[in-house]
């Protein structure tokens, strides 16, 4: 098939740091690559990729050093130039939300479109409806529970690269570690209650957003206190050392998680995830086998000692089986072929 991948222009593909939705669109290009497909990928220019690159951007708006920027701009640009070339391609996979709604009505058929973030904002629902004749994907069942009436093809988990992760065959595990971002909703604050209780070191690896600077500021005693060790962004070349070494990852959410990529990182260095139960945080964890799903922060400190005792190879092969980018892209690939065998459903819809 000839394929186009449509990324988000604020990271690079793969993002150099912290980064999700354009880490699954890298993932995801390469495994189709690998699987014979031609592909193309809309990014920009600082993107690395064995498909067709078609930069769009002389580089990602995050880390543009440029003081005034458009996003809306940036996007827009990328769609006309998409749509200028729609054509080449047996079908097109969006990850941009529903930017290119108004341009691609009339070629809808053969589009994907696959929703990154949270479902639960006031104006989607209606934004949604609008454009019926869309086939939406969601990253967990869970992310499309606030969405009802829209029209959901299929549910497709995230998956990284098996050869970018690996289990370490020893690890410290004398340390627990979080990774993402520091923001109300992560909960790295809760993170930093579990370990001095479970009596461990918690080391964060975490990207700072301007708009989450206010929680940040509250909570910056206690990232500065005994026992905390903050470090940063980090990106996947130091994520094996990082994750593959803690006793266990903590993801202690305090929001309605579409995926949480994160999760699947860990596991894929062999670490457990002690997650709270919320959002997609069932469907991603096999509770027992590759982590502990929690409720409070006293369950989540007797899952620290509880950790140990899980089998880290069992944990990388229940990864192999669900998470990698191949089961990805291979369920991606049935389902493009389903829409394509049916190019006429907006028609109907």
């Amino acid at each position: 098939m000839k394929i186009a991948q449509v990324a988000p222009l604020y990271e690079a593909v793969p993002p150099k740091l912290y980064g999700g939705t354009e880490r699954i669109v890298f993932f995801l290009t390469e495994a189709l690559v690998e699987l014979g497909h031609q592909v193309t990928l809309f990014s920009s220019a600082d993107a690395k990729t064995r498909a067709e690159l078609v930069a769009v951007r002389d580089q990602a708006i995050r880390l543009d050093p440029a003081r005034l920027k458009s996003d809306l701009a940036a996007h827009l640009s990328m769609m006309r130039e998409v749509h200028k070339r729609k054509d080449s391609f047996d079908l097109i996979h969006f990850h941009t939300d529903l930017i290119h709604f108004p341009f691609f009505e009339d070629f809808a058929s053969r589009t994907v479109t696959t929703l990154h973030g949270r479902l639960d904002l006031k104006d989607l629902p209606e934004a949604y409806r609008r454009w019926p004749q869309y086939p939406l994907v969601s990253i967990s069942d869970a992310q499309r529970r606030p969405l009802g009436g829209v029209r959901f093809v299929q549910t497709v988990h995230h998956g990284v690269d098996s050869g970018r992760f690996s289990a370490i065959e020893k690890p410290k595990a004398d340390y627990l570690a979080f990774l993402g971002r520091i923001s109300p909703e992560k909960r790295v604050d809760r993170a930093i209650e579990v370990a001095r209780k479970a009596g461990l070191p918690l080391r964060i690896a975490a990207k700072i957003e301007v708009l989450d600077e206010h929680y940040y500021d509250k909570i910056k005693p206690m990232l500065e206190g005994p026992g905390v060790e903050y470090i940063g962004e980090i990106g996947d070349d130091q994520k094996c050392e990082f994750l593959g070494n803690a006793a266990a990852l903590l993801f202690p959410i305090d929001w309605p998680e579409p995926f949480g990529l994160v999760m699947i990182e860990a596991m894929a260095c062999g670490a457990p995830v002690i997650a709270w139960d919320n959002g997609s945080v069932p469907e991603v964890i096999d509770d027992g086998i590759t982590g502990f799903i929690v409720t409070n922060v006293e369950e989540a400190v007797k899952s620290v000692a509880r950790a140990a005792h899980l089998p880290r190879g069992k944990i990388r092969d229940v990864f192999e089986e669900r998470f990698s980018a191949t089961t990805m892209a291979q369920n991606y690939v049935r389902l493009y072929q389903t829409l394509l065998a049916a190019p006429h459903r907006e028609a109907a819809a």
